[in-house]
């Protein structure tokens, strides 16, 4: 059924389009009502606009607040043509049968930082109360609220001699609540923000495709929180293919591992773990020491530095050596920013995703999920000790740094978790090897050793001592207390002799015990760091 457009209500903030959508409606006959400033460019353009005070009989008041809040808007907007035509006629009710309206941009006025209460002054009220008007009576008034679908107005208006279908009209009308909807969520969620409490409401801007999901047979994409300057990281991204589900899974993963560590920090993740985590003395040399920490693992793997990437901390992917087999093949390079030259190297893979992001970005006070189809909130695991107590009897100094490093590393491993971390002889700091997301941490601790192994070994090659005490000075860092002393005595037998763990068990004395006995230094730090 399409209705006839006789009548326009116009009253935006937002110009863009305004002209040529007047200029179609005038053309089918349509009489204009307006308002403010959008009737003072209709009148400039030499379009008849008739002012809302004649069809509400009262002024605008209150320094604008009052204008198109009333008894004779509202009904001639909402009353029903088929059921209500006779009441309307008695009351003398003008129907309207476009409204056309964009709202105050109360985004934009709250990012400048205005005081709440100049920020209040630019709540709309009568915009969505007319939108929402409007978007209830869909079978007979068009709400239209973006100029993004003007375009479309004006040739279905021309198209259809001044019409519009109930088609467009519920589309509209779904746009319409979409946007009031939104609208609101803005404002509760900076008014919580102003009283420093948590908010209970989410808004979104826009869809943004994925090259695909988790697999390429499910189709993806990315709803963009709304916010100014807000991006998907499908606009950001500086070079390569499109992003895929995954590929996002990976970088807010590689974000976490690297987060903390300094600008000389690097995070190679793998399938949502760091499989190599290093701070060096530059960033070129925290990526090598990264990647050989797992360089098989390494394979199609997203990278994150902790500082802006000049082209010399790149140079170690070798992306443009002459043999082919020697060009280490990442999905992803993530970092803060990159220099101009950075860029130009690594575009010399054109299927390297590059983006611009950095941790301090994209982690904040809160952490939140869906799950079950709510979402979980809960503060950011930003403590990442309460104490570094040794329990067992030999004397031990902690090196803080490294203890540190090693909770931000575990952190970021899905638990169950172990981290082997370790300094080098150049006293830089590096993930030596890892176990992840095992049903039992001593498995985890299994794997950790055997990688940590390994990465020694490549280091150490015929040095065995060197190897031994390089096993001796790593800290075993573990998410979780130890519920049996069987994590320890893997550890202990792979030469490991420091062990951190937050404790809380009731067999903490008998994991001490063993420590003791097998000459490891059980190091309590009463935090925990599980990552479902």
């Amino acid at each position: 059924m399409n209705v006839q457009v006789r009548r326009a209500l116009l009253s935006v903030w937002d110009k863009t389009g305004l002209l040529d959508l007047a200029k179609a409606l005038v053309s089918h006959s349509t009489e204009l009502y307006s308002t403010g400033g959008t009737a003072a460019i209709l009148r400039e353009n030499g379009f008849a606009v008739k002012d809302v005070t004649e069809l509400t009989g009262k002024p605008e008041a209150f320094g604008g607040r009052m204008k198109t809040l009333s008894y004779e808007i509202s009904s001639g907007i909402l009353f029903d043509r088929e059921r209500d035509a006779a009441e309307a006629t008695k009351l003398g009710t003008v129907p309207i049968d476009m409204v056309v309206v964009n709202l105050y941009p109360f985004a934009e006025y709250r990012d400048k930082g205005l005081a709440l209460p100049e920020l209040i002054e630019y709540v709309d009220i009568g915009g969505p109360t007319m939108v929402r008007a409007a978007a209830k009576n869909y079978r007979h008034v068009a709400s239209v609220v973006s100029p993004d679908d003007y375009p479309a107005l004006v040739k279905e208006l021309h198209e259809t001699g001044g019409s519009l279908s109930l088609e467009t009209r519920t589309r509209l009308m779904r746009a319409a609540y979409r946007t009031t909807a939104s609208y609101d969520t803005q404002i509760a969620e900076h008014l919580d923000q102003v009283a420093n409490e948590p908010s209970r409401t989410l808004s979104f801007d826009r869809e943004s495709t994925l090259r695909y999901g988790e697999n390429p047979h499910q189709k993806a994409s990315v709803l963009v929180r709304r916010g100014a300057g807000t991006k998907s990281p499908t606009e950001l991204l500086l070079s390569g293919k499109e992003l895929s589900y995954n590929n996002l899974l990976d970088v807010e993963a590689a974000l976490a591992a690297v987060r903390g560590h300094g600008e000389n920090a690097c995070a190679i993740v793998k399938h949502g773990n760091p499989c190599g985590v290093a701070i060096g003395k530059s960033r070129a040399r925290a990526l090598e020491l990264a990647w050989a920490s797992d360089p098989v693992s390494a394979f199609g793997s997203v990278i994150a530095f902790g500082g802006r990437v000049e082209r010399a901390d790149v140079l170690p992917l070798m992306l443009d050596a002459e043999d082919k087999g020697k060009r280490r093949f990442v999905e992803v390079v993530v970092a803060p920013s990159f220099d101009e030259e950075a860029l130009v190297y690594l575009a010399t893979n054109k299927n390297l995703r590059v983006l611009p992001l950095s941790a301090d970005a994209i982690f904040g006070a809160k952490d939140m999920r869906l799950c079950l189809g709510h979402l979980l909130v809960q503060d950011a695991d930003d403590t990442l000790f309460t104490k570094l107590e040794t329990k067992t009897k030999a004397p031990f100094e902690a090196d803080v740094a490294l203890a540190e490093m090693g909770c931000r590393v575990v952190r970021s491993i899905k638990s169950n978790a172990i981290a082997i971390v370790g300094k080098n002889e150049e006293g830089e700091l590096l993930l030596l090897g890892m176990g992840a997301g095992q049903p039992n941490r001593v498995a985890s601790a299994r794997i950790a050793v055997e990688r940590a192994h390994a990465t020694l070994r490549a280091t150490y090659t015929s040095n065995e001592a060197a190897f031994t005490r390089a096993c001796a000075e790593a800290y075993v860092v573990s998410d979780a207390f130890l519920p049996f002393a069987d994590t320890l005595e893997v550890a202990a037998a792979g030469g490991f002799r420091v062990l951190l763990q937050p404790g809380g068990s009731i067999r903490d004395a008998e994991v001490v015990a063993a420590g003791d006995a097998r000459g490891v230094a059980v190091v309590m730090t009463e935090t925990r760091h599980f990552r479902h």
